[in-house]
């Protein structure tokens, strides 16, 4: 009976792509799915081709070992002539061996070049979402992206890899055993192979209902999964709300769905499994009444019977195999589809063809009647218009109500994204003509979260410059305040901060990234909120290390919250436009809308010392 495959057993599993979380991923033909990944098996190849030649020659082995023991039954046991019985049996033994060591080859060369390709596949899907903005991985659930990476992986593993392997021995052990049934008595053979459509009939009725349940199940299961993310993750949330119940409750409701889709597998996997071996059965049946007929004419021995019958007995789960690698290859293509449908998203911005490098630069920024929309919200623009500049040793503090698009002028200059109109400027130099990785090298953005790696301390400070030595983490970390309470930790530098630091308080970790900041030591220095969750003694405490990272570099401070910026500091005050005024942002190469309307203020705030008030639209 066929069992259910294990990617369907497991917990963590794929959730839909969309932010609803309801819609499956599009079906991807097979030839695309083969198209695609294909390539990922170059140097892999000669492993799969050895584990498809180990398993030929095992099956070739137990072809002849079939046929010694219909030749011991009618020239020893039949005629009880003992000293014939030596010869065959030690061929036998050896046969046993070299099929022993071929299978054991086999399968260790295609778990080998399948667990390499595993490896493959998941290094290159991993890169390339890290090409994308992200805005991308914020936008969808954390658990979906995760199962995508590991589960649905395997998935395509299975399609390229060792199912391939296993498709074309399970294939060639067919040709072998009916081959071999031919030569024991050909018209039999004929009677064996004639029943053999029913079983592909029932396997392609069976696969294309078990591709569609094994999509509702891994679309279920993923939900279920994030749940369990979700809760876990704001668990302190919960139980300060007294939501445990209603967190139990939505558990129960996502594992229902699961355990009626997964159960749909259970009932399809349940019926193939009888109704293969009642075609089974009827085939032996059938052919041991036509054996026996043969028998009673003389056409065929009682060896001969015995031989076909373990022919038969091996060609026939062979067969079956076939269609229940057709039922795993259509449960792993819901796994591929989800895959393609990740790798076909496309980055939003790229290096042009002839971007130069930017090499360290001094740090003077410029936007020049920029205007932006995020993709899909055309009619929405973010920012319109807007034109500032900052020099190195300049401290730019943008504010405004939330919504007004403040952190969009930091993915603009980190070239998350390009602006519809205008340009951003390092030097006096178009960033779009710049490698984004040259570009991110001059600047240091201080996020609104503060954002740490489970790791140790040192671990956290030495992300800014990788192979900086503990003496250079120690520097920085004296500059960011950080120094002291580092040395009272059990571990000093070594101490593990927990997942997204959570050991630390907020200020630590706020200090920590401030660390790592100075580390980095960028022209360029953003600052988006970096007073956020911080209480009064707090933020103050932080604003020291925070005024010393500032000295002599280009700062952009994001905050609505003007009590701590530093004195001499520039101010631009961004609002959201009146709904009557919005306008349709087109993409570059166009006139600029409104940009009369913004010059003077662009104009002012060049002007150090002014407050200047630029008009853009809401933010995201």
């Amino acid at each position: 009976m066929l069992e259910a495959p294990r990617e369907s057993r497991r917990l963590s599993r794929r959730l839909s792509f969309a932010a609803s979380g309801r819609e499956l991923a599009p079906a991807i033909a097979l030839r695309r799915t083969f198209r695609e990944f294909w390539p990922d098996t170059r140097g892999l190849r000669p492993l799969f081709v050895a584990g498809v030649l180990a398993a030929v020659l095992a099956a070739l082995c137990e072809v002849a070992a079939i046929r010694l023991f219909g030749h011991i039954t009618d020239q020893v046991l039949a005629t009880r002539r003992l000293g014939a019985f030596w010869a065959p049996a030690l061929g036998w033994l050896g046969l046993a061996a070299v099929a022993g060591a071929a299978s054991f080859a086999g399968t260790y060369a295609t778990a080998l070049g399948a667990e390499r390709l595993l490896l493959r596949l998941r290094d290159r899907i991993f890169g390339h979402l890290q090409t994308l903005t992200p805005d991308y991985a914020e936008n969808r659930r954390l658990g979906d992206l995760i199962a995508r990476l590991t589960d649905d992986v395997e998935a395509i593993e299975e399609l390229v890899g060792s199912g391939l392997v296993k498709a074309v021995t399970t294939a060639a052990s067919v040709v072998f055993f009916a081959g071999a049934a031919f030569l024991v008595r050909w018209d039999l053979a004929l009677v064996t192979l004639a029943l053999i459509p029913a079983f592909l009939l029932v396997s392609k009725v069976f696969a294309a209902r078990f591709r569609s349940a094994a999509a509702r199940e891994r679309h279920s299961n993923g939900a279920m999964n994030s749940v369990l993310e979700e809760g876990l993750a704001n668990q302190p949330l919960v139980q300060a709300y007294n939501r445990q119940r209603d967190e139990a409750r939505r558990l129960h409701r996502e594992g229902r769905t699961w355990l009626r889709a997964n159960l749909s597998q259970a009932w399809l996997s349940g019926l193939y499994g009888p109704v293969v071996q009642v075609i089974e059965t009827v085939c032996l049946i059938v052919v041991l009444g036509v054996g026996a007929w043969e028998i009673t004419t003389g056409r065929l021995t009682i060896g001969g019977l015995l031989a076909f019958a373990a022919y038969l007995a091996l060609l026939y789960p062979a067969v079956q195999g076939l269609g229940e690698l057709a039922l795993t290859v259509s449960e792993a293509a819901a796994g591929s589809d989800r895959i393609i449908e990740v790798l076909e998203a496309r980055p939003a911005v790229t290096d042009a063809p002839a971007a130069v490098a930017a090499g360290r630069g001094r740090g003077h920024v410029e936007f020049d009647g920029v205007g932006f929309a995020y993709p899909g919200r055309q009619a929405r623009p973010a920012l319109r218009g807007v034109s500032f500049t900052a020099a190195p040793g300049d401290v730019l503090v943008i504010t405004g109500p939330s919504g007004a698009g403040k952190s969009t002028l930091a993915k603009l200059l980190l070239r998350f994204y390009d602006p519809d109109e205008g340009r951003v400027l390092l030097d006096g130099a178009d960033i779009r003509g710049l490698t984004r990785e040259s570009l991110r090298e001059n600047v240091t953005v201080l996020h609104q979260e503060t954002m740490l790696f489970s790791g140790s301390v040192r671990d956290n400070i030495a992300y800014g410059r990788p192979g900086a030595s503990l003496e250079e983490v120690i520097r920085a970390a004296e500059t960011a305040g950080v120094h002291d309470f580092v040395k009272r930790l059990p571990q000093g530098y070594d101490t593990p901060v927990g997942q997204r630091g959570r050991l630390l308080s907020g200020g630590q970790r706020q200090r920590i990234a401030i660390a790592r900041a100075v580390l980095r030591d960028a022209p360029v220095l953003v600052l988006d909120e970096p007073m956020t969750g911080l209480d009064e003694e707090t933020a103050a405490q932080v604003m020291g290390p925070l005024g010393r990272l500032m000295a002599g570099r280009t700062t952009i401070l994001i905050t609505h919250d003007l009590r701590h910026v530093p004195a001499g500091a520039r101010v631009i005050g961004l609002r959201p436009v009146p709904r009557r005024e919005r306008i349709r942002l087109k993409r570059p190469g166009l006139a600029r809308p409104a940009r009369a309307r913004t010059a003077s203020a662009g104009r002012a705030a060049r002007r150090p010392g002014r407050h200047t008030v630029v008009e853009p639209g809401p933010g995201p």
